[in-house]
């Protein structure tokens, strides 16, 4: 055997077609994470507020078309029987507050729904209180009597989180800890139902730890304190199943899943810091499909409005947490599949280890490699 000198040649430049393309890239994804995070900002606008107005037929008419007049659009005006109907409702989040006519009127707000529709409905009372005493005044023919408008906040946020910052803050962390789970599964793992278990006990560890935390310890989450980590570790197993079933079935490439559909379509439009009816239609209804969405409105709603129907947000994590299960099912067969494939054709890989007749192992060299 003759001696030789192996030299490495050093790479050779990237060509500047490349480096341009490369440059063009990173500004698009750039300006697509950008657009992402801006856009419900940018493009939102206080309208379509389902408000409920309670009172005489004749006193509804009138409100209703001042109010139709003075902000066309921002309110979608809707009926009760009487206060304790409105009241019902703002509990049950058909309507985010409701003015009550009468000889005691009163505005109900409702600033664990959205502390922004609630400052906005509060600084009705003096307009109404001034179109109550002149409407009073008219129909008595004399002056203005006094008449006190107030404000009554039906669902307000807790003590510990005045402000609703902390049950706001609680979404980013659903979708951030669900990415995290699948993606780091996926990549330190191998096997589908491997992923599966790893992902399970994962959500349900969390779970408990960030109800501890934002709960117990910000007190940002209300309710009861099992149901609450429920909600989270589902919405966590929601992202993290999707994730690990996308990549089980196509490889590693599908680990992209997370970022693309949860971070910068369904977060964007989730509806945690602001209500869906802020949002460009259908984007506001379109989000709440999504875990991010369904998470928050889940966690929002257990904390300050048990007599909503929960129905929908629980089937909406549930569904995607089935959907991730089903698929990491699929990766796993295939995987059996493709395993069984290789064990029966031996000859494609060289150095393959079988069995004599005596019972002694006997390698079998590929063709390739025969002397």
């Amino acid at each position: 055997m003759t001696d030789s000198t192996l030299t490495t040649a050093p790479p050779s430049p990237t060509p500047w077609r490349r480096i341009i393309g490369i440059g063009v890239a990173l500004a698009v994804v750039v300006g697509v994470i950008v657009l992402a995070f801006s856009w419900p900002s940018v493009t939102s606008a206080v309208k379509n507020i389902p408000l409920a107005v309670v009172g005489p037929e004749s006193a509804v008419t009138q409100v209703e078309a001042t109010l139709t007049a003075a902000s066309p659009g921002t309110f979608a005006l809707a009926g009760a029987e009487d206060r304790a109907a409105a009241v019902s409702r703002i509990e049950s989040r058909e309507v985010y507050g409701a003015i009550v006519l009468g000889p005691s009127p009163e505005v109900l707000t409702s600033s664990a729904a959205s502390p922004v529709v609630s400052q906005l409905l509060s600084g009705l009372a003096p307009k109404l209180q001034a179109q109550v005493a002149a409407a009073t005044a008219a129909a008595g023919g004399g002056s203005s009597p006094a008449v006190t408008v107030i404000v009554t906040d039906v669902v307000p946020l807790a003590a510990s989180d005045p402000r609703g910052s902390g049950l706001t803050a609680a979404a980013f962390p659903l979708t951030l800890g669900g990415m995290l789970g699948g993606i780091l599964a996926s990549i330190l793992i191998v096997g589908a139902w491997r992923r599966v278990v790893a992902i399970t006990v994962y959500v349900v560890v969390a779970g408990i730890a960030l109800e501890a935390i934002l709960g117990g310890w910000f007190g940002a989450l209300q309710g009861n304190f099992f149901v609450n980590a429920g909600a989270i570790a589902l919405t966590l197993l929601a992202v993290s199943a999707t994730i690990v079933g996308v990549a089980s079935l196509v490889g590693r490439a599908g680990i992209a899943v997370g970022p693309v559909l949860f971070l910068l379509i369904a977060n964007p439009i989730s509806s945690a810091t602001q209500p869906l009816e802020f949002l460009p239609q259908p984007w506001g209804a379109v989000g709440q499909w999504f875990p991010p969405g369904a998470g928050s409105t889940l966690l929002r709603d257990l904390s300050y409005f048990p007599a909503a129907n929960l129905l929908f947000p629980w089937l909406v994590v549930a569904g995607w947490a089935a959907l991730g299960i089903v698929l990491a099912l699929a990766g796993h067969f295939r995987e059996g599949v493709r395993a069984r494939f290789t064990n029966e054709e031996p000859s494609v890989r060289a150095g393959h280890t079988g069995e004599g007749a005596n019972g002694a192992h006997v390698a079998h060299a590929h063709p390739a490699h025969a002397a």
